[in-house]
């Protein structure tokens, strides 16, 4: 499929380097998810044995879609990262039916869950309603996007300047856990095939699927290749790079939890990170920990907030969008009217939603658009004119591999939670006669 021309106009600027990709990936996985999924996985999984592969499986299945996300981003360094693959692999259409479920569901409901827990944390410190805490996420929101409007460079340097203070702070609870040798700590622990093989393979899935979650993000830094300098090696390098430090940052927090707390204390706690510095620490370091959850939240909303309207900027110069929502600022060359849609869109869904509905859904439609993405490789590799300046390693047994995982993921999820597996599934297939008329129009 040919490319299509770019807009005359104003351009975007290219100011992200591998510095700041690479940060953009590290802080736009590490958000506030791995201060609260730990919970969550503990609940499906009840081996610390067992918890630590869920880590580990997620983390080798972020790995592997990265790696794809390389190839194809080296092959079509534009603007608007899966959008783009999807739209060379297969056609406009299914690439539009990607835009369509980030808008309503997937990316905007990312946004809206970060500033919902952003907001919970907030009240830590001041007592806040729960109404209260819905608008305190919407101002967060909107002042996130506000940074965004003004510039790239200004988004980025926030995001840079955040992943290191939130990598310092791991750091700290890390060197904590290590020298904690207090008494009433963590379980045994138990590294036996038994402990692995004991929990059901639906569970552990589940327990996968909630670790995908706070992995979550790792594809978004090829929406902005437009912006970056020299996107084909630099790209692939960034993901590469990012998703190596994540795993190793994600798997040894969760040993620290599991090694101060007993595993019943981690189940139950809401904010798991907060409790752990608390035992470490006092109640001092629970504050700081708050502190970071906030922290952390804002550096993977500058990250996230930044990513989403390029992709809707590559939709409108297809036109699949309104022109309008394509435009490009004349002073700040940012897609600006996008990022405005954006931000209030994610606003109405932290007003009208949930954390847990909202998790539950971005699995679900996510993961299946993944699946649809590396199938796009094995397309790709047909064509003389596919020329990826990268190419990812174990092809073709690691993208089967990660189709295979992807897909139990789905199904997964949809048979333990089909309220909102087929919420997704509805908002996908509304979206399906809208893009046969954007198309058709088109032409």
């Amino acid at each position: 499929m040919s490319t299509p021309s770019p807009a005359v106009g104003p351009q975007l600027t290219r100011a992200i380097g591998l510095t700041q990709a690479t940060a953009m990936v590290v802080g736009t996985i590490i958000g506030t998810s791995i201060f609260v999924q730990p919970s969550e996985i503990t609940r499906e999984v009840p081996t610390i044995a067992g918890i630590l592969m869920a880590w580990t499986l997620a983390g080798a299945l972020t790995f592997l879609g990265a790696l794809v996300c390389a190839e194809l981003a080296s092959a079509f360094p534009q603007t608007g990262g899966v959008y783009v693959f999807l739209r060379e692999a297969f056609s406009t259409r299914v690439a539009f039916m990607w835009g369509w479920a980030n808008f309503w569901s997937i990316h905007s409901g990312i946004i809206a869950a970060i500033a919902m827990v952003c907001a919970r944390y907030l009240a830590f410190f001041v007592e806040l309603t729960s109404f209260q805490e819905k608008l305190a996420a919407a101002g967060v929101i909107a002042g996130i996007s506000a940074i965004n409007y003004v510039g790239v460079r200004a988004g980025t340097t926030v995001q840079t300047a955040i992943t290191g203070a939130k990598l310092a702070a791991i750091a700290a609870l890390l060197i904590g856990g290590v020298a904690y040798s207090g008494a009433g700590g963590g379980d045994a622990w138990t590294f036996t095939l038994a402990d692995v093989t004991a929990v059901p393979l639906g569970r552990l899935l589940l327990g996968v699927g909630a670790g995908l979650f706070a992995f979550g993000g790792w594809h978004m830094v090829t929406y902005t290749a437009g912006e970056t300098t020299d996107p084909v090696r630099t790209l692939p390098k960034a993901l590469t790079i990012g998703v190596v430090v994540v795993t190793g940052c994600y798997i040894a927090l969760n040993a620290v939890y599991l090694y101060v707390l007993p595993l019943e204390a981690v189940r139950r706690s809401p904010r798991i990170a907060a409790d752990v510095a608390q035992v470490l620490v006092g109640q001092g370091g629970a504050s700081a920990v708050s502190a970071l959850v906030v922290v952390s939240a804002i550096g993977a909303l500058t990250g996230i907030v930044l990513a989403g309207p390029r992709m809707y900027l590559s939709m409108a110069q297809d036109g699949v969008m309104l022109p309008w929502a394509g435009a490009i600022h004349p002073v700040y060359r940012t897609p600006h009217r996008a990022i405005v849609l954006q931000a209030v869109w994610s606003s109405v869904l932290v007003l009208t939603g949930s954390y847990p509905a909202l998790f539950g859904r971005v699995i679900y439609m996510e993961w299946f658009f993944f699946a649809l993405m590396t199938a796009g490789v094995f397309v790709l590799r047909q064509r003389a004119s596919y020329q990826p300046a990268y190419r990812m390693w174990a092809y073709p047994v690691a993208p089967l591999l990660f189709i295979l995982a992807s897909a139990a993921i789905v199904v997964n999820q949809l048979r333990s939670q089909p309220a909102e597996a087929l919420f997704g599934a509805a908002v996908v297939a509304t979206g399906w006669p809208v893009a046969l008329w954007v198309t058709r129009r088109r032409a």
